[in-house]
């Protein structure tokens, strides 16, 4: 796994999984607007004991790391500065924003990967009508290491776990 971040001249955004490595693609508008949107949502209702961290490795097994569009993690999990991955076991949250390019990827790959892996929450974003998200909001059964779909949010994503969310998705037409 270490090779992943030793390998010289690597592109930026490189993801292992199942020991391939996956190069992204460019980001789309919609794609970049979607994770400013919800990581300022997301930092502006993180409890203290929490960060939000945008396009980092997760190290789930010693052969896959993807790099989810957002992450929140436990803040002790995040004092370096100078980190290039963090572990499964630091993570409360998995944000994926669906591309044409990653929908195999974002839809079934990695949700099961970060289920297997203990991640209690995972969202999966995916372009609506017009501009703006749509998130699926899934929660961990612990028992069976599944994801189970708690809600599907349109203009407005209020939550109470893992803390009190409240964004507003239809404010991406401002940004």
């Amino acid at each position: 796994m270490d090779d992943l971040y030793s390998l010289p001249s690597l592109p930026p955004h490189t993801e292992m999984i199942d020991g391939g490595f996956v190069f992204m693609s460019p980001r789309r508008m919609f794609h970049s607007l979607a994770v400013d949107l919800l990581g300022d949502g997301l930092r502006q209702s993180v409890p203290e004991c929490f960060r939000v961290r945008r396009e980092m490795n997760i190290v789930l097994t010693p052969k896959t790391a993807p790099e989810p569009d957002l992450l929140v993690l436990h803040a002790e999990a995040c004092r370096e500065r100078d980190e290039t991955r963090y572990e499964a076991a630091d993570a409360v949250l998995v944000v994926e924003v669906v591309s044409p390019e990653s929908e195999e990827r974002d839809r079934d790959t990695k949700p099961s990967k970060y289920a297997r892996a203990g991640i209690p929450h995972f969202w999966r974003v995916e372009k609506g009508n017009g501009r703006r998200p749509v998130v699926y909001v899934y929660e961990l059964d612990p028992a069976t290491r599944v994801y189970a779909l708690t809600g599907i949010h349109h203009d407005h994503l209020k939550l109470s776990v893992p803390f009190d969310i409240n964004i507003d998705l239809t404010a991406i037409d401002h940004l």
